[in-house]
């Protein structure tokens, strides 16, 4: 029997799709509607965390982020089966997911990190993307039972939190696309084109294909023979930002590039490929 601690959109639906593959699940949330609403699926709800857990061989954690983990695990604590494992779905900075596995761990419980690309419909259809790292004897010991909730498990290895790690650096060009996004959409009503128009453009052409060769050319730390000089690419920064002033369209990031651009320029790189901008920014090979 399992049990799962946070009622989100992502743990309800993991909650459900367990429940059609005929697992028994103890639910609970802190708005405690949204877990006695899954007791029409199946679920048995609880008002008590404490109570939820009891008895169960896995608890599944979904919550908000360390503080909130921490706080109801303190609560749960009274009520796990000797012995429980404790798998975070959760989105967690990675020196919290190291030391709660090491704190589990010398309660006498298993505590692995598991965080996911996976949306509610993910979760419901168990397809998209679970992360998980550490000892490899707990990895594969619950393999078969992560594989079960997702698509694909990315094992990243022995090394504890790095499941955390990938999962943010991940999320962070998440965030980061859908910004550039927003900005292209506003440079594009600056100029009075339509949403059609920028789709129109990405039907046509991929800029996502270059993702590979540009992560090579920014790793290689090689500027010196240029595809588009910084020089030039501030000059388009710039016109970019002068038809949204034009229009009173605000831009959130493009004012910052072009600030970021102006100081690779004035220590002389402005011949340079442009990536040379995100030279201080490239990790250990």
């Amino acid at each position: 029997m399992r049990a799962f601690i946070g009622m989100g959109l992502l743990g309800s639906n993991f909650v459900k799709a367990l429940i059609k593959k005929g697992e028994q699940v103890q639910v609970w949330n802190r708005t405690a509607s949204k877990a006695t609403a899954l007791e029409a699926d199946g679920a048995k709800a609880f008002a008590a965390v404490a109570d939820a857990v009891k008895g169960a061989d896995i608890v599944h954690i979904t919550l908000k982020d360390d503080a909130s983990i921490e706080e109801v695990l303190a609560q749960a604590a009274a009520g796990l089966k000797p012995g429980a494992t404790l798998i975070d779905h959760t989105t967690t900075s990675v020196e919290g997911a190291v030391q709660r596995t090491k704190d589990w761990k010398a309660k006498g419980f298993t505590y692995l990190h598991a965080p996911v690309f996976m949306g509610p419909i993910n979760a419901l259809e168990s397809t998209g993307y679970m992360l998980v790292s550490g000892d490899q004897s707990v990895v594969e010991q619950f393999t078969p039972t992560l594989s079960a909730l997702t698509g694909k498990l990315l094992n990243l290895g022995d090394r504890e939190g790095k499941a955390a790690a990938v999962k943010l650096m991940g999320n962070c060009f998440l965030v980061t696309l859908t910004v550039g996004l927003s900005e292209t959409l506003a440079l594009a009503k600056s100029m009075d084109l339509a949403v059609s128009d920028v789709a129109g453009l990405f039907d046509m052409w991929n800029p996502g294909a270059m993702l590979p060769a540009r992560l090579k050319r920014m790793a290689s730390g090689n500027h010196d023979q240029p595809s588009w000089e910084l020089s030039m690419a501030r000059k388009d920064t710039q016109l970019f930002i002068n038809e949204a002033d034009k229009a009173g369209v605000h831009l959130a990031i493009l004012p910052a590039i072009a600030a970021e651009m102006d100081s690779w320029i004035a220590k002389g790189h402005g011949n340079n490929d442009w990536t040379v901008i995100g030279s201080n920014s490239v990790p250990k090979q």
